[in-house]
């Protein structure tokens, strides 16, 4: 079990710290949402650890393979509903890996990203679309 303890500071602003490394962040309420935008709002991080799992996940797989993953990168696009209740209704995620195809031709790499405890743990009502962009193979 970790802690997560987290203390209201006020317009719409909190601060949390994590119980045992003692990491802190903050947050806002998002512009179109009452706050000033002036940091992660907390569907944000819902966002963030999705994109942040997905590598973590990838790169425990790829390290065992002795596949370097230095250069990944991954972008997640977080869009809310229009209508009540406020939630997040897509979260769609995109991946560089820093290799050609033919480093994964079975694609082992991209069954691990849908393999990643936060994309099961989010609600099948959240779209969770994944894509895969490999570097172009040079003759």
């Amino acid at each position: 079990m970790v802690q997560i303890n987290i203390s209201y500071e006020g317009g719409l602003h909190c601060s949390a710290t994590h119980q045992p490394s003692g990491t802190c962040l903050t947050t806002d309420a998002p512009v179109d949402n009452q706050g000033k935008g002036e940091s992660f709002s907390p569907t944000d991080l819902v966002a963030t650890a999705l994109g942040t799992c997905i590598a973590t996940t990838i790169d425990i797989y790829a390290r065992r393979k002795q596949i370097d993953l230095v250069g990944m990168r991954l972008t997640v696009k977080k869009e809310m509903s229009s209508a009540a209740p406020r939630r997040i209704v897509r979260l769609e995620t995109e991946i560089w890996f820093p290799f050609p195809l033919t480093n994964d031709p079975e694609r082992q790499l991209e069954k691990v990203a849908l393999s990643c405890p936060v994309h099961h743990s989010l609600s099948d009502t959240v779209q969770k679309p994944i894509t895969f962009h490999y570097l172009e193979e040079t003759a």
